[in-house]
């Protein structure tokens, strides 16, 4: 699935939360935008944890969705996410997914986070899908 795909798919799948999620790159790397919007801060101004891991899990989900195809089952089945430093305030924040594998029932991802404009990760993630049987 190619960058206009992969956001078809979303908006289709996960209507919910599409709006928040841009797919800027699909490949080798796979890069996807958190649009940060009043909802996604914490008290002080800063984007919150659990919009962190949602962009992790998201752009993990449209790296594996790249290779498979739309298998909307696809799902985490673990992950481990390290807050390294505080989100720069008023900035999008930016996905960059590596597969690390890429099984018939199971791929491993990482997923590094930064503040849009920053050359340091904000959050470190790594993740688990579990891929439903095909056919």
């Amino acid at each position: 699935m190619n960058e206009t795909e992969l956001q078809g798919f979303l908006a289709e799948a996960f209507p919910q939360v599409a709006e928040d999620f841009v797919v800027e790159q699909a490949g080798a790397e796979t890069v996807v935008r958190l649009v940060v919007a009043e909802r996604h801060l914490r008290p002080g101004g800063t984007v919150s944890g659990p919009s962190m891991f949602a962009l992790a899990d998201v752009g993990v989900y449209l790296a594996i969705l790249h290779r498979i195809g739309p298998v909307a089952l696809a799902v985490t089945t673990n992950c481990s996410i390290d807050f390294m430093r505080k989100p720069a305030a008023g900035r999008d924040l930016i996905a960059r997914v590596r597969l690390l594998k890429l099984g018939r029932v199971l791929a491993v991802a990482d997923a590094l986070i930064f503040s849009d404009g920053e050359p340091a990760p904000v959050a470190r993630a790594s993740l688990t899908y579990s891929i439903p049987p095909r056919g």
